[in-house]
């Protein structure tokens, strides 16, 4: 993966359990969508969406679940498959684009530029990226990097905001886990 610089923020979360994982899915879609209730009492998307996170950790920390969450809170319904053999899955939701990616399979990073992704990196979406570590130095670092770690008990997660967008979302995730509304 690129050089990273120095994280603008970390946030260490211990989390118990599969729900608690979902949790997290949830609040970090609702702060990078921009979730916003419409009168019919439907949240959309609104007009500060978009970005890109990296999942990182071994097989079966996490990665695939908390992306789950995140896309079933932005409003997909139906199966959300793993883009693992397809490598990439693709969701729209009112004018914001969902992209859910997968390098594992991926054995030489020059495997990335091959696939064709570098020009949904330039789009106005909002990107989860699995395994992003597969691309090497090739991908840029992301507003926000989700590392996932196995505990005895539950999972470790430490998210680094790398960018000003992902500072301001590890901000609002902070202030909405205090229950603290912000001004």
């Amino acid at each position: 993966m690129a050089k990273h610089i120095s994280p603008l923020k970390k946030l260490e979360l211990d989390l118990a359990d599969e729900l608690a994982t979902d949790k997290l899915g949830q609040e970090l879609a609702q702060i990078a969508a921009d979730l916003k209730t419409n009168l019919d009492g439907v949240s959309m998307p609104g007009p500060d969406a978009g970005g890109r996170i990296h999942l990182q950790g071994e097989l079966g920390a996490g990665k695939t679940s908390l992306a789950r969450a995140f896309l079933r809170e932005c409003g997909i319904t139906g199966r959300i498959k793993s883009p693992s053999y397809a490598l990439l899955e693709s969701y729209a939701v009112s004018n914001l684009y969902l992209y859910h990616l997968d390098f594992y399979r991926f054995s030489d990073p020059s495997e990335w530029l091959d696939a064709g992704f570098r020009d949904i990196l330039k789009e106005n979406a909002l990107i989860l990226i699995e395994w992003p570590e597969r691309a090497a130095d090739l991908l840029s670092d992301p507003d926000l990097l989700i590392e996932l770690v196995y505990l005895p008990a539950g999972r470790h997660a430490t998210l680094s905001a790398l960018t000003e967008k992902g500072l301001k979302w590890l901000c609002a995730l902070t202030l909405k886990r205090a229950n603290i509304s912000p001004t």
